[in-house]
């Protein structure tokens, strides 16, 4: 089934997630703004009142015609809800753009973030009907590899500092409790982490939380598999996913071989060139408070490590729901021409 090119309906499913408030916020702000805004959740979010386009409005239940005359489905909720609404979305004749991993291993899915068809040279195709939008840390990291593919790259290493609102609000509502609980000197509950996130860095939570920042680790490097497109490119890389105890902002600090003549102007020219916003030696940042409500990845001026030729050091952050959000958005934009 096609959808009319006259159709002006949106489905945001996951519309009660952290994403899903963002992609509503700017979709109000963007050239959809005034068009039919639908949201859709799981059974626990149907029925929370919320507001869409300065109006009452109710997220409703997945049901048989969800996405019905939909022109574009956002899923932005869990990835198991993401599989479910799949099916019926293609179904519909909607072109879906997904943010949770649910798309990633299917073949015809198109991997997306803004500037990927100039740093792999290779086209993406308007017709294509589910694109994959790249995580904010999948976006770092994916664009970081192929700018330093043209200064000869042998190897790239990253460790990467996720912040809890990754885990959504009741990883955001934890921290704030344990925070709380430990500066009065109680004992504090982990219902989410299983552990204490509040004051502490970790390279993994506790067996018994539902979170898996080795899953989470493996989805980036999925992600930046299918942005190189090239075994022999993607074992340059190593990544490590580590909990920091921020409520929002991916971080990350990277270090990278380099071919010969390689420089500092050289290097932030094609950072630049590829659209993200680089900070001098003398700034403070980028940090994960400084690039709050941005919508471009950020770096400090790479510099080169004293101790080890060509070997150069990397550090930047990017807002983790306000970039994906719009690179979701700015792909609807180019599909609409």
């Amino acid at each position: 089934m096609s959808v009319e090119r006259t159709s002006q309906r949106i489905v945001i499913a996951g519309a009660s997630s952290l994403l899903g408030g963002e992609l509503k916020t700017l979709l109000e702000e963007s050239r959809f703004a005034g068009w039919d805004l639908r949201l859709v959740d799981e059974e626990d979010a149907a029925g929370t009142l919320t507001e869409a386009a300065g109006e009452a409005a109710v997220i409703q239940r997945l049901e048989e015609g969800t996405f019905r005359n939909a022109r574009y489905v956002f899923l932005a909720g869990s990835a198991s809800f993401g599989n479910l609404c799949v099916p019926p979305a293609r179904e519909a004749g909607a072109t879906v753009i997904d943010f949770t991993h649910a798309t990633m291993s299917d073949p015809d899915a198109t991997p997306w973030f803004p500037k990927i068809e100039e740093l792999t040279g290779k086209s993406v195709a308007r017709h294509a009907k589910i694109f994959s939008v790249f995580s904010a840390g999948g976006t770092a990291t994916a664009s970081l590899a192929l700018v330093l593919r043209r200064f000869g790259l042998q190897r790239l290493t990253l460790v990467m500092f996720r912040p809890v609102s990754e885990s959504g609000r009741r990883g955001i509502e934890e921290l704030e409790t344990q925070t709380s609980q430990l500066l009065s000197f109680q004992s504090v509950g982990s219902p989410v982490f299983g552990t204490q996130a509040a004051f502490t860095v970790l390279p993994r939570f506790a067996v018994e939380s539902k979170q898996d920042l080795r899953r989470e680790e493996t989805e980036i490097r999925t992600e930046v598999s299918a942005a190189l497109g090239s075994a022999g490119e993607d074992a340059k890389i190593s990544l490590s996913l580590v909990h920091a105890p921020v409520f929002y902002g991916t971080v990350f600090s990277a270090c990278a071989d380099l071919g010969e003549g390689t420089d500092t102007a050289k290097l932030v020219a094609a950072f630049q060139g590829a659209a993200w916003s680089v900070e001098g030696a003398g700034e403070a940042g980028p940090s994960n408070v400084s690039v709050a409500g941005e919508s471009q990845l950020h770096l400090r001026e790479p510099w080169a490590d004293p101790s080890r030729a060509q070997a150069w050091w990397f550090w930047g952050a990017a807002d983790n729901l306000r970039l994906p959000a719009a690179s979701g958005i700015k792909l609807a934009e180019w599909l609409e021409g």
